[in-house]
């Protein structure tokens, strides 16, 4: 088989040129990439100088989008071999490829190897919220929800202040299901409208727990008490919300009178 530079009679300089401009205009264009970048350096890697290490990690996340697995791997252990300190900006780029990877595996409906990939990936950069995220998503499709729950608590002790992260390990808390994750659920429901008030998700989610704690037999004369109270609270402020959102709209009034009914069948009463 002719290689690219025969085919289209092309310099190997001219490919290098090609790279870079893709590189500074942030195509998209995989294949090509790794059409070019491999014969570059499978053909003339000892004359592309330090222009080699960018290309080994350019080469390197387009052949992870074409899936192949094998380029990808090789210009990794070039880099490394090169990088044994791992400098900032190669951790950088090295970081960005694995990332792409774990997306491209997620697009693929490979969630057991893209939550392996991401444990990996965390084991080495344990501060990268984004990806504990993601972690926590991937662990609630897969219906782990305890191992979703302790993402979602990575990230709320180092962001105390982030309203979605409370209201969604609530969420997570809730679906659990039992008796003290109920509890757990209705106190960060309330976290995140303490710090959200416009959080029509914790509203709902504080009335939801709030009401079955109430309905729980488990639960003594004051528990239930206290959270009919909560319950009757959210009720009001939800009733409230669609209210002020429904004046002067005769489709938002239909919408309001829907949840009070549904709020006054749910609604819990004292026994």
């Amino acid at each position: 088989m002719s290689s690219i530079s025969e085919l289209y009679d092309v310099s190997w300089e001219e490919m290098r040129d090609k790279l870079r401009k893709w590189r500074e205009e942030n195509y998209r264009n995989s294949e090509q990439i790794v059409d070019v970048g491999e014969e570059l350096i499978n053909e003339h890697a000892s004359k592309l100088g330090d222009d080699i290490w960018i290309i080994y990690e350019q080469v390197m996340i387009a052949a992870l989008d074409c899936s192949r697995d094998d380029l990808a791997w090789s210009c990794l252990q070039e880099l490394k071999r090169q990088f044994p300190d791992n400098t900032p900006q190669h951790r950088l780029n090295t970081t960005a490829a694995r990332k792409r990877k774990i997306s491209i595996l997620r697009a693929q409906g490979k969630s057991s190897e893209a939550i392996r990939e991401l444990n990996e990936y965390l084991e080495q950069f344990v501060g990268d919220q984004e990806a504990w995220h993601e972690l926590s998503e991937l662990y609630i499709n897969e219906h782990d929800y305890a191992k979703a729950a302790f993402c979602l608590e990575e990230l709320m002790m180092t962001n105390p202040h982030n309203h979605l992260y409370c209201e969604q390990y609530a969420e997570v808390k809730y679906t659990q299901g039992g008796l003290e994750n109920l509890e757990l659920a209705r106190k960060y429901f309330a976290q995140a409208l303490k710090l959200n008030n416009r959080n029509m998700r914790a509203l709902f989610g504080l009335y939801m727990s709030a009401s079955h704690i109430a309905a729980s037999p488990k639960v003594s004369a004051k528990v239930k008490k206290d959270n009919v109270k909560y319950a009757a609270w959210a009720t009001s402020q939800i009733s409230r919300a669609y209210q002020m959102a429904g004046r002067g709209k005769k489709e938002n009034k239909c919408s309001v009178k829907a949840v009070e009914e549904m709020l006054e069948s749910m609604q819990i009463t004292m026994s």
